[in-house]
């Protein structure tokens, strides 16, 4: 069974929530084309990884995550992005399982609401609801 899933700390809010391509210069695309959706932590993935060219070690750190976690997180992002470009998608930025952490505080992880099915303790037995502030 796997494990809850954590927060995935992100060092910036995304300023654009939407990339359309064009079919010419200077006209848009008349029909609504398909919209890839990509999680804010998978451009934040992108962000440490590729534009700011940190190791893999150190963005999963500022992730939050482990390594393979982060693997995974970055190698979705990349595959989104060239369907998107290889069939002329839309990429739409929303969604995921994240945390914007303010720039001057060292990097911390949340622990997430629990849903009220889980119990202190671990395996659901026994304890009170645990619910995080």
């Amino acid at each position: 069974m796997p494990g809850r899933r954590r927060c995935r700390c992100v060092g910036v809010k995304p300023n654009f929530l939407l990339f359309e391509p064009r079919r010419g210069e200077r006209t848009p695309n008349p029909e609504v084309c398909e919209r890839l959706l990509l999680k804010v932590e998978e451009l934040e993935s992108l962000r440490l990884k590729d534009y700011l060219q940190l190791s893999q070690e150190e963005a999963a750190k500022r992730m939050g995550v482990s390594q393979p976690t982060f693997h995974r997180i970055v190698s979705e992002a990349h595959r989104k992005i060239a369907e998107a470009f290889v069939e002329g998608k839309a990429i739409r930025i929303e969604g995921g399982n994240y945390v914007i952490l303010s720039a001057n505080k060292e990097t911390h992880v949340p622990i997430p609401k629990m849903t009220p099915g889980w119990k202190r303790g671990g395996r659901g037995r026994g304890g009170t609801p645990f619910v995080s502030e």
